[in-house]
């Protein structure tokens, strides 16, 4: 007879196992019911909804999964003292399987889970303005615009590179970094340099 603890981690694992069909399914579709989700990840709707009593509910802790994996990159390598714009090209080749996998969340942020899902991305969203910040005061980073805009519009581009047809490989983590950088006013030459100095093994597959 199954015991507490193991009814517990399985129904854990049916809670990640659907949230990680979550993530194909709407990146493949953003705007797939729980129906759809139930479907693909072989358990019935009224499974999915035990875990997730609304859709909103799904998407909120889909969101919250990001945060926690790009807050403990962000925290990480921020610590290391490099460069401003060194820290970004470290952190885009980091957080890039993490841009891959949460890329619909750019698409449900233009729609109606947009307030929750800005609101739960606002340690990012400050760890990320801290970083421009500081590029500006070494005079790394372009100064047109505050830095909570600035890195907002270059990290969105990067989760907007990764829902496009130039996410693939190598290719696709390039693509994202030097543009980035680009966007926050590093010189191209620089740009390249920096991405071209990365060792093979960390760019993202």
């Amino acid at each position: 007879m199954p015991t507490e603890s193991s009814r517990a981690r399985s129904m854990n694992e049916t809670r990640d196992r659907i949230l990680d069909v979550a993530l194909d399914v709407l990146g493949e579709n953003p705007d797939a019911g729980m129906g759809d989700i139930a479907s693909a990840a072989g358990v019935v709707r009224r499974t999915v909804y035990g875990h997730f009593p609304s859709r909103l509910d799904l998407v909120r802790t889909l969101t919250e999964r990001a945060v926690t994996e790009m807050t403990a990159v962000l925290t990480e390598i921020n610590a290391s003292g490099a460069e401003a714009d060194a820290t970004w090209v470290e952190f885009i080749a980091r957080v890039w399987p993490v841009a891959h996998r949460y890329r619909v969340l750019l698409a449900l942020r233009r729609g109606e889970y947009g307030e929750a899902i800005h609101g739960l991305l606002g340690p990012v969203d400050e760890l990320l303005a801290d970083l421009v910040e500081r590029g500006q005061g070494g005079d790394v980073f372009a100064q047109h615009l505050p830095a909570g805009i600035l890195s907002q519009l270059a990290y969105g581009l990067v989760f907007a590179i990764a829902d496009s047809e130039a996410s693939n490989g190598t290719r696709g983590a390039r693509a994202a970094t030097i543009t980035s950088l680009l966007m926050l006013g590093v010189p191209e030459a620089r740009a390249i340099a920096l991405v071209g100095d990365r060792p093979t093994s960390a760019a993202v597959q």
